[in-house]
């Protein structure tokens, strides 16, 4: 996601009421389970995390991880997410999903949060290509996101040719805004990560998903 990138655009506006979307009655039994799932998996690693946000995800990975670097493409949404941890115990740093920091290794874990669903399906090999390019040999990764359930998300308002789902969503300004947001399968997450990975692992709430694997062909 590029500084131009509508997305980032859009999110850059959403910063200030981001989190409204943490606030669903009907899912916190879900983001309780979440946030302790993830702190152990991530425990004692240091993670690369793409695509932040506000810090949401920031927040339960960095007490438990040895060393973090957070990276997203709107420093509107960063400026929240440097407000949720311990001075000094996430660096954060503007930049491109698509194109991480291949020169600083030492990474043994790469984590995205609802990232994934914004990835369009014909640049999804690439986006895990350079994920896993910029981790160390056998680094765990951990991806979690949306399941689609109706009268709790956002209607599919679009349907594309290469089969990505769009939203329709409105700020509190008024302004709507088309929002890529793809809703994958198991077997489409198993299919995506084929070749790349080992221990593949996929989790399911009511409301989400996850994926955990180690990095390196099968």
């Amino acid at each position: 996601m590029t500084s131009s990138d509508p997305m980032r655009t859009y999110y850059a506006e959403r910063a200030p009421e981001y989190d409204r979307i943490y606030a669903k009655p009907e899912r916190q039994a879900d983001l309780r389970s979440m946030e302790r799932w993830v702190a152990e998996a991530l425990g004692g690693r240091a993670v690369l995390e793409v695509a932040c946000g506000t810090g949401y995800w920031t927040q339960f990975i960095a007490p438990v991880a040895t060393r973090m670097l957070s990276l997203d493409a709107a420093p509107e949404t960063m400026r929240i997410a440097e407000g949720r941890v311990a001075p000094g115990k996430v660096e954060f740093m503007v930049g491109d999903a698509y194109a991480l920091p291949q020169t600083r290794r030492g990474f043994d874990a790469g984590f995205a949060g609802f990232w994934i669903s914004h990835v369009p399906k014909s640049r999804l090999a690439a986006f895990l290509s350079g994920l896993h390019a910029a981790l160390d040999a056998r680094a765990r990764v951990v991806l979690l996101d949306n399941r689609f359930v109706a009268g709790s998300s956002t209607a599919i308002s679009e349907c594309d040719a290469e089969g990505n789902t769009y939203q329709t969503r409105t700020l509190a300004d008024g302004s709507a805004h088309r929002v890529l947001k793809n809703f994958p399968t198991e077997s489409e997450l198993r299919e995506a990560t084929a070749g790349m990975c080992r221990d593949f692992r996929y989790r399911e709430w009511q409301y989400y998903w996850a994926i955990e694997y180690e990095v390196g062909a099968t």
